[in-house]
């Protein structure tokens, strides 16, 4: 059997990492504050490849360094490439050291790239008898595929990739392996800075070297071929096209000194990995190692005590105790339809378990779960909540959130895996659900019952363990009593809104699909015409040609692949076409169809003609609440056909409505408040137009001068821009003024309103000092990269500061509103129900004769849920159907 060898193209897949986490950049520093989210997406990938390439030898090429023999050729390669980020550049140490505990080799050669050194060394492999798996990427090394040698290229992120052999290369392109070098020939590389030849794309060198067999061969011809521009190019630049091979080559006789015996993969250095891992506070691969002694043994979660619950022994609970922890195993994510797998319960000293879910309807354990005087504590009570519901049972007496105390103190940690969370709280002895049910949306349940029921038994025994900690945690932190007066009872408020769900009428949704779809096919036609011809509007590829080759447009953005089409590029194009405006609305109609009408069909329940969507809690870094399975917050209302949707959503019952009540300007309220700007106070207090009386101040107009309608709105984006802490490049492109007129805007504002200006620059400072900001609740957002030497990061940071104390805190005060309003809604003995939570807005359904109650009981709870330095004010609309509201 041939011997396996794995090459990785180092920085290749470094920058992948560190790209394709960008957004989660935040989230990976270590104690020290280190950046470590390349080195975690380069450790993924390598479980990944390993897991399914068992390599005998392994090498990592990394370059050493940005002069080579290449760039001695061509002064100007690679030379549009930006600076490598800081954060970048301080984890490559780290990488190597990865790689060296990992047990693999690394390797980089002088005046020689990554590429040329994995191009020889799988030239030698292919000679020793080696079947070998390049991993990049880079699309380049493709020309390095041979009947033994596949090349691994990333698609998404680090760990989904395409594999090139020769056959899938002429499947996919046409072309050779060898082929390919001719076709980067013509058509360049804007990465690597080479031009190719003028006016040739990807897709006409593939065509010529798919026609004439090699640029050799295409040249030899070139008298032959149709007079042309595209032949001119091709004659006058023969020069430049010979040098772009030349540079495009992988060389395979590159002066490596190591040999393939050199090159033995040794396995993972456990010791090694462990020192790492925790140098970089890499808890989860720690808590796959399974290294704690006193936690974990061989792999699996040691053995507990417990008794397996039936019919007959469930007296046994009767005396269990005042405090209890509980978990009910849903192991599908939409709770509101998962079966259930099982369940544990326990008092810290007894542990019961069982795979039968439906003795949670038999006394005494479903009296226990819904006796209010006995504590229970849990994961994600929320769902816990909706599950016990299912099976009649009103879940009560709900003590400690494991899920929502870990999100408190570090909104990062918002894994909804149990055991990925306590593995962030140092606790090990509960494995995370991947390693004991595998990966996928679909979960392989252990068939051993005594395995099994094990880890439910280690669940509730990491709630109950995690308690006390996370307890002192939030109280050290002042956020106790966030957790206990706003989150714990915001769950079963929350909970009881997604079990009454929001009635759909399916055939209203079915009669608008049907209407959109002629739209759709009038404005397809209308394309036809003005392109001149029938293509596929949702080609990207074959919409670039037509818009940029035949109606030739400017063009405003290519990729690797072509022409860029994307909104942001159609919207400059604005006014130069009929067609842009039509392919816009064509797009806007399209995802109304498919998003918002074919979606919402789809989640209706058949049971009860609702659609019952799930409130994420614990996702977002400022304590808004999120709407997932379908998201009811992003119906869309700019598109006259996206706000008809809400025809659809009725009243439950006849004779019933729907009543809204919204908060006015909440967030430039909370930022009068705290800034304590008088100016800005005092213009809430006199129940002033904020953005007529913002324009009257920054455009300094005299008492009998009009605000005029552009004044207003370039004023309110200077209000909301303030609270986004919005440069003046971004204002001026925002209100289409010159930058230095934006300028002027937000220095005017900053007179007007001291109070504003010295928040911003205070907060800021908090944040450098601290390293978090606060709401008014004490929610923390921690800021590591306000720090940072890299400029965009440390101005992101810096604006986050600004933002998230004004935008958390009106979080915070709806949610608190959400609680008050529950209770009110019972002690009012009202048939009313709290549907929906749309950002600053509460929807609810009522029969028509308590509307009049809600119209005075509704804003009075809104507008005194805190006591801040300006008045609240709510709106109230009522109506037969959402979009009815007035």
């Amino acid at each position: 059997m041939a011997k396996k060898l794995l090459l990785i193209d180092g920085n290749s897949i470094v920058f992948r990492a560190f790209f394709a986490m960008h957004n989660q950049i935040d989230r990976f520093t270590n104690q020290d504050g280190l950046h470590t989210a390349a080195i975690y997406g380069f450790k993924l990938m390598l479980d990944h490849v390993l897991d399914k390439f068992t390599p005998d030898a392994a090498l990592v090429a990394f370059d050493a360094g940005k002069v080579t023999f290449r760039t001695k050729k061509y002064a100007d390669y690679k030379g549009g490439r930006a600076k490598t980020p800081s954060e970048l550049t301080e984890q490559l140490p780290y990488v190597r050291q990865l790689v060296a505990d990992c047990g693999m080799h690394s390797y980089e050669l002088k005046n020689y790239e990554a590429d040329d050194i994995i191009g020889t060394v799988a030239k030698m492999a292919d000679d020793a008898g080696y079947e070998t798996l390049v991993v990049t990427g880079d699309r380049d090394l493709t020309q390095l595929a041979t009947d033994h040698t596949t090349v691994a290229v990333t698609k998404k992120g680090v760990t989904q990739t395409e594999h090139f052999t020769p056959a899938h290369m002429q499947e996919k392109l046409g072309v050779t392996p060898t082929q390919f070098i001719d076709v980067k020939a013509l058509m360049g590389d804007s990465s690597d800075n080479y031009p190719g030849v003028t006016k040739i794309g990807e897709k006409t060198a593939l065509k010529l070297i798919q026609e004439y067999g090699s640029l050799d061969q295409m040249y030899e011809q070139i008298d032959q071929m149709k007079a042309s521009k595209r032949k001119e190019n091709l004659i006058n630049e023969e020069a430049i096209a010979r040098k772009c091979q030349d540079l495009a080559r992988i060389r395979r006789d590159a002066p490596v000194s190591v040999k393939l015996d050199q090159l033995t993969y040794k396995g993972p250095q456990e010791e090694k990995l462990v020192d790492l891992y925790t140098q970089l506070n890499f808890k989860s691969f720690l808590s796959k190692m399974n290294l704690a002694p006193d936690e974990a043994d061989g792999g699996k979660e040691k053995d507990v005590e417990f008794t397996t619950l039936t019919a007959a022994n469930l007296d046994d609970l009767k005396n269990s105790g005042q405090e209890l922890a509980f978990y009910l195993e849903m192991p599908e994510a939409n709770y509101h339809l998962s079966p259930f797998a099982g369940f544990a319960i326990g008092n810290g000293k007894q542990w019961w378990a069982s795979r039968d879910a439906e003795l949670l309807k038999q006394q005494p354990l479903k009296d226990i779960l819904s006796d209010p005087k006995i504590k229970k504590d849990t994961f994600d009570g929320k769902a816990q909540y909706v599950g016990l519901h299912r099976m009649g049972v009103d879940f009560k007496g709900l003590n400690f959130d494991l899920l929502l105390a870990s999100y408190l103190l570090n909104t990062f940690d918002n894994s909804n895996d149990l055991g990925q969370v306590a593995a962030e709280h140092d606790y090990h002895a509960v494995q995370p659900d991947e390693d004991v049910y595998g990966k996928g949306k679909k979960r392989e349940l252990p068939k051993d019952d005594h395995v099994f029921l094990n880890h439910l038994v280690q669940k509730a025994r990491a709630i109950w363990n995690l308690q006390d900690p996370l307890k002192k945690q939030l109280e050290d932190n002042e956020q106790l009593p966030l957790y206990v007066d706003i989150e714990r009872p915001l769950s079963t408020v929350l909970a009881k809104m997604e079990i009454a769900g929001v009635r759909v009428n399916a055939d209203t949704l079915k009669n608008m699909g049907s209407k959109l779809k002629e739209r759709l096919a009038e404005l397809e036609q209308q394309i036809y015409n003005e392109a001149g011809e029938e293509f596929n509007i949702n080609s990207t590829k074959q919409l670039g040609t037509i818009l940029f080759e035949k109606l030739k447009l400017p063009v405003i953005k290519k990729t690797k692949t072509g022409y860029s089409t994307s909104v942001e590029v159609l919207q400059k194009l604005q006014g130069q076409s009929p067609i842009i405006d039509d392919i816009l609305n064509y797009r806007q109609i399209a995802k109304i169809q498919s998003t918002y009408i074919t979606g919402l069909l789809k989640v209706i329940h058949s049971s009860d003609q609702k659609i019952h969507t799930r409130y994420l809690q614990t996702l977002t870094q400022t304590g808004r609440l999120s709407s997932v399975d379908p998201n009811l917050q992003n119906i869309p209302v700019r598109l006259e056909e996206g706000k008809r949707i809400r025809q659809a959503f009725v009243p439950s019952h006849p004779g019933w409505q729907i009543f809204s009540s919204d908060y006015s300007q909440i967030e430039l309220r909370v930022l009068a408040h705290v800034t304590h700007d008088h100016n800005l106070q005092q213009d809430f207090i006199d129940g002033k137009d904020i953005h007529a009386s913002t324009a009257r101040r920054i455009f300094k107009l005299l008492p009998d001068e009009k605000v005029t309608p552009n004044m207003r709105r370039q004023a309110k984006a200077v209000n909301f821009g303030i609270v986004y802490g919005i440069s003046d490049y971004g204002l001026s492109q925002n209100i289409h003024v010159t930058r230095k007129q934006a300028h002027a805007f937000i220095q005017s504002y900053f007179k007007e309103f001291p109070g504003v200006k010295k928040y911003v620059h205070d907060i800021v400072e908090v944040a450098r000092k601290k390293g978090y900001v606060e709401t008014l609740t004490h929610r923390r957002r921690y800021l590591p990269d306000i720090h940072s030497k890299n400029f965009s990061r440390r101005s992101f940071a810096e604006r986050t500061a600004m933002n998230t104390p004004i935008q958390g805190s009106a979080a915070d005060i709806i949610k608190i509103a959400m609680i008050n309003m529950d209770e009110a809604l019972r002690t009012h003995h009202l048939q009313a129900k709290m549907l929906l939570q749309i950002h600053d807005e509460l929807i609810f359904e009522a029969p028509a004769e308590e509307i009049p109650v809600l119209e005075k009981l509704v804003p009075h709870i809104m507008d005194s849920a805190v006591k801040l330095e300006v008045p609240l004010k709510v709106d109230s609309k009522v109506g037969d159907t959402w979009y009815d509201l007035k």
